[in-house]
């Protein structure tokens, strides 16, 4: 498919060249941007992401600044405005938050609102993480950094 057309090509070429990451940036033009160009008749040629700005948003979720669910509603807005990755990300308040200090007062706050779910899970219903997790990243609105959320939930609720 990245070879279909010189242009699909040249697209792959430039945005991997910038990223480094070369089975990235395939995904992303296969997926998101073929899904948004095909919805809107579009060729590559004419798309409002340019490997540049692609390139930008893969360097921000490598470095943990955005996570892949807060970089897709990033690309959308990309894609509807032309703006790169880290004008969206600053305007719309989308950066991941890696604090655990930030993150370990939403666990708490999680636990002492869900105490029989809390027992439960101390009792050895282990499922019940999922729900914690869960319950986390809703209270910070998707923001928390998931490997980060899982590291402090399971040393929490240990507790």
């Amino acid at each position: 498919m990245l070879t279909q057309s010189r242009a699909m090509a040249g697209y792959f070429e430039e945005a991997t060249r910038l990223s480094n990451q070369p089975k990235t940036v395939s995904n992303w033009m296969m997926g998101e941007l073929m899904r948004l160009l095909n919805a809107d008749a579009k060729e590559i040629e004419d798309s409002p992401i340019k490997p540049d700005r692609l390139a930008g948003l893969i360097k921000m979720i490598d470095s943990g600044v955005i996570s892949i669910k807060i970089a897709k509603t990033v690309f959308e807005e990309m894609y509807k405005n032309g703006k790169d990755a880290e004008t969206v990300v600053q305007e719309q308040g989308l950066v991941q938050v890696s604090d655990t200090g930030a993150i370990e007062t939403i666990i708490d706050e999680v636990i002492k609102t869900n105490p029989g779910q809390h027992a439960d899970y101390k009792a050895g219903k282990d499922k019940l993480f999922g729900f914690f997790v869960g319950q986390v990243m809703k209270a910070s609105k998707g923001k928390a950094n998931p490997d980060v959320v899982n590291q402090l939930l399971k040393k929490k609720l240990s507790e």
